[in-house]
């Protein structure tokens, strides 16, 4: 019997694995995919989730794999006068993001995991949860190689993505939910010089980041109700809404060819769900998943993991209302944390900037120490109220 069963090894269901292991915890980490699979993704983990992987001993393995660090941000209002140029103050000495691929962050995540004592297994397709007479979850079903399986657990912790198979099967209700507000599609170029970037407009917005070897992401947002017209031909609405929205990016990308294939998605939810109940728990997307354009899943699922690690850890051997406690404040530290970033992200998704903001940021502009202030809001390392400093309201 484990002690904890972590469903989905990516960016929480790792973290949380590795962090239990350390604590001298029995853990399985099972996942439906290979080790070092792609997967939709903004890649960028902002300083609170750069900050994390230093906590855990693992930054060190991204810089070694020539993801660089982003040092410097360029912020524009396609149409205004607003450009902000600089850098987060940071958290605990990290000013700089990094964006690795997925298939280079997700491996280094695992194997410390592993490291740490987790077993691992790869394509596991959990198909059911175990439960005693009382209807408490004991533990999981599925198929594995080919074979069915059953794992037994004092806690089974569902990471697995927005469209989790565990909270499905927990019966996890949503307890916040909205419309998708965006459409993104993605691809990846060589030779274009970029830190990171962004570029918003009325029903637009783009980002170009640095990524692993030498390539440079490219991601561009329509609103929702653009889906259609727009996946009937992605490539050329793609550079399109490029040129309209961030004409000097488009001109570097003029005449160059992307090296890989479009990527793209209509199905951006945003939601919380019931994080927990008798035996189970959720963890990142599958407890909570919001638009990606404020690409804010990498550093939440970080900050998810250590939290819940935290709250569990020590009551994991106990009895079961023991551990139900724990639980219970996983959850309610989960929503009181996330809820004003999915406001922001909400606000970012409507592809609206609207006058008063576009006010705020022509103020915030003319001082470096409030743009970056600016980009810590950003980054999610402090809420908009921090802005609002006697310097920015003589401005205002």
């Amino acid at each position: 019997m484990y002690d904890a069963i972590v469903v989905g090894a990516r960016c929480a269901g790792a973290p949380v694995a590795l962090l239990l292991a350390r604590a001298g915890h029995r853990v399985l980490l099972l996942d439906k995919g290979t080790l070092g699979s792609d997967v939709l993704s903004t890649h960028l983990v902002h300083q609170p989730g750069v900050a994390a992987l230093a906590r855990w001993g693992l930054l060190d393995a991204v810089r070694a794999s020539g993801c660089p660090p982003l040092t410097h941000v360029r912020y524009e209002v396609t149409g205004t006068d607003i450009r902000l140029e600089g850098c987060a103050r940071g958290v605990e000495g990290q000013r700089a993001g990094f964006a690795p691929r997925r298939p280079v962050l997700d491996p280094v995540l695992v194997r410390a995991a592993v490291a740490a004592g987790a077993e691992y297994r790869e394509g596991c397709a959990v198909t059911g949860l175990l439960r005693d007479d009382a209807g408490r979850v004991v533990g999981v079903e599925g198929r594995h190689a080919g074979r069915a399986f059953t794992e037994r657990a004092r806690l089974v912790i569902g990471a697995d993505g927005m469209r989790s198979t565990v909270a499905g099967l927990a019966g996890a209700r949503f307890t916040v939910e909205d419309a998708r507000l965006t459409c993104a599609y993605y691809t990846y170029w060589t030779d274009v010089p970029a830190g990171l970037e962004l570029y918003e407009g009325v029903g637009s917005w783009v980002a170009a980041v640095a990524t692993n070897d030498g390539a440079t992401l490219v991601l561009a947002y329509f609103p929702q109700s653009r889906f259609d017209e727009v996946r009937a031909d992605a490539f050329t609405a793609y550079l399109e809404q490029i040129r309209v929205t961030a004409p000097e990016l488009y001109e570097r990308l003029r005449g160059r060819q992307p090296v890989e294939r479009l990527r793209g998605t209509g199905d951006q939810r945003n939601f919380f769900r019931q994080a927990t109940g008798p035996g189970w728990v959720l963890v990142g997307d599958s407890g909570h998943h919001k638009d990606s354009i404020t690409a804010r899943g990498i550093s939440d699922g970080f900050r998810q993991a250590e939290s819940l690690a935290q709250h569990t850890g020590p009551v994991l051997g106990d009895g079961p209302e023991r551990l139900d406690a724990a639980l219970r404040a996983f959850a309610d530290d989960r929503d009181t944390a996330l809820a004003p970033g999915y406001e922001a992200t909400l606000a970012a998704a409507r592809l609206d900037p609207h006058a008063q903001r576009l006010s705020l940021l022509r103020a915030v502009q003319t001082d470096p120490e409030l743009t970056s202030i600016y980009f810590d809001v950003v980054a999610g390392i402090g809420s908009a109220q921090a802005l609002y400093t006697p310097k920015l309201l003589s401005l205002l």
